[in-house]
């Protein structure tokens, strides 16, 4: 019997050994992944971190990645579309599912379909901790989402506001992610539909995304500028924040899934394939262990941004430089 899902507000620390995420929206994927990964640094600053995506996983690989470590290391694997993980690689990985080594967090994120769904049942035999990563496609779930997000910024937004939001931006949850946390920062908390038209009337859209692009192709003066311009005009930390470990996320995934045409890793990664286009683009020049220390340096951020740090703006320019040394790191 599959577990109630908690919220992200809800994560308990430490985290259990086996997380599942259900369901495959993008944003909500990362968010869980990036807020997993922060309560472990909080426990253990050294956390050493792995992405794989299902179709990517062999048995020998499991063991090596989820065997017990005589020095005891604090370990995160994150198995991506874990519906396409192989019969035989679900063999070796469900007894480490069940009985899990000390120091290790496994988190699964499967499509929530009938493919695939054994590595389902494993994960909620494991008694898993689960959290809802579905897709939103109906139009009071958007709003529901909006005004989640509005509170989520500190802010309050009055119903017909909602509504106009959601109509002017559409469906795309990044979006109505970014546009609630900055129309909160633009009005000092309280949203109204004045507001939402003004904003929609040609006022140019700033967003964190302008900042992580450059950021992951290592031009860190370019992206310091798009950051204090970003900053300058209200732009929330957490915002990004979250479009800078979105770009390191979508780097890692596309990297390792080879190379390869951008169409057939798009459907494969559950990706658009615009998306896996520029990540391709951004990813030369990048290592393994140079994506490894980003993924740390994006963990860490997700904290920093939310109060660990004394100064939310300087952990995003220490950020955005440790992202353009990583890069050059071999």
């Amino acid at each position: 019997m599959a577990a109630r899902p908690v919220s992200l507000d809800q994560l308990p620390d430490p985290i259990p050994p086996v997380v599942l995420l259900v369901g495959d929206e993008e944003l909500l994927v990362s968010r869980a992944v990036s807020a997993i990964a922060a309560v472990g640094k909080r426990g253990d600053g050294d956390l050493d971190e792995s992405e794989r995506t299902g179709a990517q996983i062999e048995g020998p690989e499991l063991h090596e990645m989820l065997g017990p470590s005589l020095f005891g290391d604090a370990r995160l694997l994150v198995i991506l579309a874990a519906q396409d993980v192989r019969v035989a690689a679900l063999a070796v990985l469900e007894p480490y599912l069940l009985t899990p080594a000390a120091g290790i967090t496994i988190v699964l994120q499967h499509a929530g379909g009938a493919k695939g769904k054994a590595v389902l049942l494993a994960a909620r035999r494991a008694h898993a901790l689960e959290i809802g990563c579905a897709k939103i496609t109906r139009a009071d779930e958007r709003a529901d989402f909006v005004r989640a997000e509005v509170r989520r910024a500190g802010g309050r937004i009055l119903p017909d506001a909602v509504a106009t939001l959601v109509d002017a931006v559409g469906s795309d949850l990044r979006e109505l992610a970014a546009v609630s946390a900055q129309l909160v920062a633009d009005s000092g908390g309280n949203v109204d539909v004045a507001l939402v038209r003004a904003y929609h009337q040609g006022r140019a859209e700033v967003s964190g995304f302008a900042v992580a692009d450059l950021a992951v192709v290592g031009n860190a003066a370019g992206a310091l500028e798009a950051l204090r311009y970003a900053l300058g005009v209200g732009v929330p930390h957490v915002v990004i924040a979250d479009a800078m470990a979105d770009g390191v996320r979508t780097i890692a995934r596309v990297a390792s899934a080879g190379r390869g045409d951008a169409y057939a890793l798009a459907s494969r990664l559950g990706m658009p394939a615009w998306k896996v286009k520029r990540a391709q683009s951004q990813s030369r020049g990048w290592s393994e262990p140079g994506v490894r220390r980003a993924l740390r340096e994006v963990a860490d951020l997700n904290a920093d941004v939310k109060g660990a740090a004394a100064s939310p703006s300087y952990a995003l320019e220490r950020a955005v430089r440790a992202l353009a040394a990583a890069r050059a790191s071999r």
